[in-house]
């Protein structure tokens, strides 16, 4: 086994040991040490990956994230052709990835906004991106946005133990999301909405105002 490969094996493994750490025993226990003991590497072959828990936490949330844009790249090559929104149909696959995958990228997530907000920033740009397309092919990008963040709060609260839902209500919740056919009827802007409830007001016409009693006059 040439350098290059030994070295590509050690840094796999602490990276999955740093996944195992943090996914059974939080965020918090994740230390150099801590990787070494999980890994079976030496704490010097673990500072010869990463000098510091920052390196390691930066490394493990792009290894995530690289890992979760490929399912997206293949997800959008799938859809492309037949959904009316593509982008927000991969993105919301995705996150339902993410929800059921063991030790997912929302792991990485979790411990790099824990121990360094800094490192939020990586995801935040690509997030920002991917809801600029999600808008761009949307008829009304509120409701597009709603449905995102459906999907964003069923992960989130699941991996932070606050859900009450069971695996199959999620799972029933994440593919009417995803089902366009479901939200075809609320799919226009809401201005639209609201323009096209004030015209049926005034071609109906409004009720007019109860005449107020009129004083009676004493005898």
């Amino acid at each position: 086994m040439d350098n290059a490969t030994r070295s590509e094996r050690s840094r796999n493994a602490a990276l999955e040991a740093a996944i195992a750490i943090i996914a059974r025993d939080g965020p918090g226990r994740l230390t150099l040490d801590a990787i070494a003991r999980e890994s079976g590497l030496s704490k010097g072959g673990v500072m010869h990956q990463f000098r510091t828990k920052e390196a390691v936490l930066k490394a493990l949330l792009e290894r995530q994230m690289a890992h979760f844009e490929e399912f997206s790249i293949r997800y959008m090559a799938k859809v492309s052709g037949t959904s009316a929104n593509p982008n927000l149909a991969t993105q919301l696959a995705t996150i339902r990835e993410a929800a059921t995958s063991p030790n997912s990228a929302a792991l990485a997530l979790v411990a790099a906004m824990v121990e360094n907000p800094d490192l939020m920033a990586l995801p935040r740009e690509l997030e920002m991106k991917r809801m600029a397309a999600i808008k761009e092919e949307a008829a009304d990008p509120d409701l597009a946005m709603l449905r995102w963040a459906g999907a964003l709060g069923l992960l989130l609260s699941s991996l932070f133990g606050m859900s009450p839902l069971s695996k199959d209500e999620h799972q029933r919740l994440f593919a009417r999301l995803l089902d366009d056919a479901q939200w075809t009827g609320l799919g226009q802007p809401a201005t639209t909405r609201t323009k096209s409830a004030a015209k049926s007001t005034a071609k109906s016409g409004t009720p007019s105002a109860a005449k107020a009693p009129t004083p009676r006059k004493r005898a």
